[in-house]
């Protein structure tokens, strides 16, 4: 059978193809992210494996075999989830493969901006010595109030990293129990509540119709003056020409992103030179380690839908298997 590898950032497949192939199936690839060049690869495929490409509902409409459609990675907002279960198809995600990565690129944001960490290293590669940043930026995690918006397996994990810095715990989350984020030593908050008492507020939700544009000209301008964004979860929870306008205002002290809309930030964004934000390119799920459980997850995920196996980490309504055809 085939299974087609829509894009991927890898050097190569090999670690795909060591368990697909064996199974005696056949392995197309390429760098597909428009319609034109998505149909081609996927419409004779009996999997297909994605990581960026927009898996929408005309490219799913010219899948004629496929028994399952396997995202690389959490989020699954660049599949049409709805036009999938419409035509029986599973989508599956790999939902625990980076949780400690992100966590920790997370705590290092959080750490980074507070104690000026890329100011002061860029200070005394100048050749300066002293102090950098007016005083009253070098900041203490104790004194603040950090908000955790989305209580999920990465949330939670950031959540507890921040406990011994003994700071002030905030967690919104509509589909976690209150009494749940009490138990573990968090306050739970609506929205609003915690939009307009955090001095950092770290995005750890999904992609969805609710929570894109999460952050607006409006809610940032309910946020705390000199307040920080983190962002590690997705670049469309947050409208970028309101983070930009906050950033150069001075409303907000300083943001750190991971993710951004659009990606790649284009060349001559403000974001890219402005010393009060530290940027990434969407790299904090990366560690050995985890790009391998990535890979390996995904192709077995594959494999066992040409056996006709039950899925796991199915995200569209739909376990069993979708008869070819």
């Amino acid at each position: 059978m085939q299974v087609a590898v829509t894009d991927f950032s890898f050097p190569s497949l090999e670690i795909e193809e060591a368990i697909l192939r064996p199974l005696g199936h056949e392995i197309v690839s390429g760098q597909c992210k428009t319609r034109e060049t998505l149909i081609p690869i996927v419409q004779d495929a009996d999997a297909v494996i994605v990581q960026f490409a927009p898996i929408k509902a005309d490219v799913i409409a010219a899948m004629k075999k496929a028994r399952v459609i396997v995202r690389y990675g959490i989020g699954v907002d660049n599949i049409d989830l709805v036009a999938a279960r419409e035509r029986g198809i599973p989508v599956c995600n790999v939902p625990d493969y980076c949780i400690d990565e992100v966590a920790d690129h997370t705590l290092a944001f959080i750490l980074g901006l507070t104690r000026q960490v890329v100011p002061n290293t860029l200070f005394v590669r100048k050749g300066q010595w002293g102090l950098p940043v007016p005083l009253d930026q070098m900041r203490t995690l104790r004194d603040l109030t950090v908000g955790v918006v989305g209580f999920g397996r990465i949330g939670r994990e950031v959540f507890n990293r921040l406990a011994p810095f003994k700071c002030h715990r905030l967690v919104h989350d509509p589909v976690v129990r209150h009494d749940l984020i009490r138990a573990s030593g968090g306050e739970p908050c609506e929205l609003n509540q915690i939009i307009e008492q955090s001095d950092i507020l770290t995005l750890h939700c999904p992609s969805t119709a609710q929570t894109r544009r999460l952050l607006n000209v409006s809610s940032i301008s309910r946020m705390k003056p000199g307040s920080i964004v983190i962002n590690l979860a997705r670049g469309d929870l947050v409208e970028t020409a309101a983070l930009i306008e906050a950033l150069q205002s001075g409303h907000l002290s300083s943001a750190a992103i991971d993710v951004c809309d659009p990606e790649p930030i284009p060349a001559d964004s403000p974001l890219r030179q402005m010393e009060n934000v530290i940027v990434a390119s969407h790299v904090a799920s990366v560690s050995a380690k985890a790009v391998r459980t990535l890979r390996e997850t995904a192709a077995n995920i594959a494999a066992m839908a040409l056996r006709g196996e039950r899925l796991p980490n199915t995200v569209n309504g739909v376990s069993l298997v979708a008869t070819p055809g």
